[in-house]
């Protein structure tokens, strides 16, 4: 998405919310915030979100953050968004007597608002780190002396990172690295700051709230997971089928340069857990070629989950690519250097994003690392492996094309689960599973770590985590559910699976170990509830087909009357 202008979101105010997913917002800043929340509610509309925000007045933290009876707390937002300026902090700076001591008092206020907010609220909390501000009291001088501005700012901006990874619901805007790029003449006007006290341009405000509106979409669910490469002057410069092997462009020499970057940008996100594909025109074994033989390509065949090389419509191979992966459109961002293809892949998959790529190569990384598509709110270990596990899946698909009856190829997998309650090593999983999961997800609640903690300890709720394998390989954690005691029954508060797994028969699998779950428990009844979105369609008639019947919007299974469920899946129980 290109970075809209100021006016361009202000006209956004204007349009019709209605039909939009609300999420409720509380901005406190130490600067003036009306531009900026302008900005960001503008954002939200581009994203499909109504932000319905609350503005604090001016300079309210401590009396918003630290009185319990405030506007704050009343409000009850999903996030709270803690908005400080380095124009604010230096002035503490200037008028502090012990200088060295300031990084420190000033993270143990920043602390104490934290821990205050957790103590009264279940929310998100998002703190906008400290943009460079020129001090030449020392000049280059203040990089050897803990007492200057530049040594205090800096040490800040790491120890809040410190603070963001000790605190799962804490996350941060990261302004410095954004003024970074767009310059500090650009981003502050000096003439603004002193007439309103609105610290960041018109001209910035939007970066912020883009940025902002990134973070947000990430925890609630909306992101990107697979970014798909063209090859010929996308990937590697030149044509493969023209020019062969030795003449395409890649490596540390002239242009070859911009494209190795590019694979290097690609492998990164890659090894982080984004799903990596090609869709090329090209002949398959010709497209391959480089990847197997080519010293100086970075990405190797080992990197590419579902690799597409034919003459056909790129659009109805990345549909191709889509049943593979079983994601949403939306979860994909296409590269392609040809302005004919990308035109085609927006008029016949409007969900995926497709980047106006930059003409000159060497301008593409720069390009994509402004654009944030990749923005995540949690990582676990398994993300590192996402890649062989969409290869595996592949190999699934193929092999399902060789059978006639489900059934039979199902039984051909010879799936093993492994169901426990939730352990502590797969906290940042279950999580992530609560914040990725749109399609297979009952009441799309979404949890961070410290929620999932708070879950594991409490009494009120039992846990169940499924980890899948087959003759393939494992699939992972992919399936969880957390069920509240209720009096005689167990509410299913959250049920979802990972879209790897639809149509494996591990809804019927799991279904069988809660109703066991329930009896030990002394429960009568199962509840379920479906809370309907966009995405989740596909879990319509979820309860209904697993025998449950509806009274008054929730769902009731009997546990004395259930009948096991066939499945073609055996099991390993931990769980004593």
């Amino acid at each position: 998405m290109d970075i809209k202008s100021f006016n361009q979101l202000k006209k956004n105010l204007k349009k019709d919310f209605s039909e939009l997913k609300k999420i409720k917002i509380a901005v406190i800043g130490d600067t003036a915030t009306q531009f900026y929340v302008i900005a960001l509610r503008g954002y939200g509309y581009e994203q499909g979100l109504d932000l319905q925000i609350f503005e604090a007045d001016y300079d309210q933290l401590d009396l918003q953050i630290l009185n319990p009876d405030s506007e704050l707390y009343n409000f009850d937002p999903e996030f709270v968004i803690i908005a400080q300026a380095s124009q604010k902090l230096i002035k503490s700076y200037y008028k502090s007597t012990r200088k060295s001591l300031f990084a420190e008092n000033k993270i143990a206020k920043i602390q104490n608002y934290v821990d205050t907010i957790n103590s009264r609220l279940n929310t998100k909390i998002i703190l906008f780190n400290f943009a460079s501000l020129p001090d030449t009291v020392f000049g280059n001088y203040a990089n050897k002396i803990d007492v200057s501005w530049a040594y205090q700012l800096r040490k800040i901006n790491f120890q809040l990172m410190e603070l963001a990874i000790k605190e799962d619901n804490v996350f941060i805007n990261d302004i410095a690295s954004q003024q970074n790029h767009i310059g500090y003449e650009k981003a502050f006007d000096p003439q603004v700051y002193i007439r309103t006290d609105v610290v960041n341009s018109l001209d910035f405000l939007p970066q912020i709230a883009k940025s902002t509106t990134d973070i947000i979409l990430a925890i609630v669910g909306k992101f990107k997971k697979c970014l798909i490469l063209d090859l010929d002057n996308t990937t590697w410069g030149g044509i493969i089928g023209d020019d062969g092997l030795e003449k395409i462009q890649v490596g540390s020499l002239g242009l070859g340069k911009a494209f190795t970057e590019l694979q290097l940008w690609a492998k990164n996100l890659k090894n982080r857990g984004v799903i990596l594909c090609i869709c090329s025109k090209n002949t398959d074994s010709v497209a391959r070629e480089p990847f197997e033989k080519h010293p100086d390509m970075v990405l190797r065949l080992e990197d590419i989950s579902v690799f597409v090389a034919n003459w056909e419509n790129k659009a109805d191979n990345i549909r191709y690519i889509q049943k593979i992966l079983n994601i949403g459109f939306d979860s994909m961002v296409f590269l392609d250097d040809n302005p004919f293809e990308r035109n085609l892949v927006r008029s016949e998959l409007a969900e995926v994003t497709v980047p106006e790529l930059p003409k000159d190569p060497a301008e593409y990384v720069p390009f994509l690392l402004t654009q944030n598509f990749f923005e995540m709110a949690s990582y676990s270990g398994e993300d590192a492996n996402r890649t062989k596990k969409y290869q595996e899946e592949a190999k699934r698909v193929n092999l399902k094309e060789s059978f006639t009856s489900l059934g039979d190829f199902l039984g051909s997998l010879g799936m093993e689960a492994e169901i426990d309650a939730f352990k502590d090593f797969y906290v940042p999983r279950i999580a992530q599973l609560t914040q990725r999961s749109n399609q297979f997800n009952l009441r799309t609640i979404r949890y961070t770590e410290k929620d999932v903690n708070d879950i594991i300890k409490s009494d009120e709720y039992l846990t169940r985590s499924v980890v899948l394998k087959d003759k393939f390989g494992e699939y992972g954690l992919i399936s969880l559910v957390i069920l509240k005691k209720q009096d005689k029954a167990l509410f299913i508060d959250t049920w979802i699976m990972s879209c790897r797994v639809l149509k494996r028969g591990v809804e019927y699998f799991l279904l069988n170990e809660l109703v066991e779950l329930a009896k030990e428990n002394g429960s009568i009844h199962l509840i379920g509830e479906r809370i309907p979105t966009v995405k989740n369609v596909l879990v319509k008639d979820h309860y209904k087909d697993l025998g449950f019947e509806e009274k008054a919007g929730l769902w009731y299974l009997n546990i004395g009357t259930y009948q096991p469920l066939d499945n073609h899946i055996s099991s390993i129980s931990t769980t004593v």
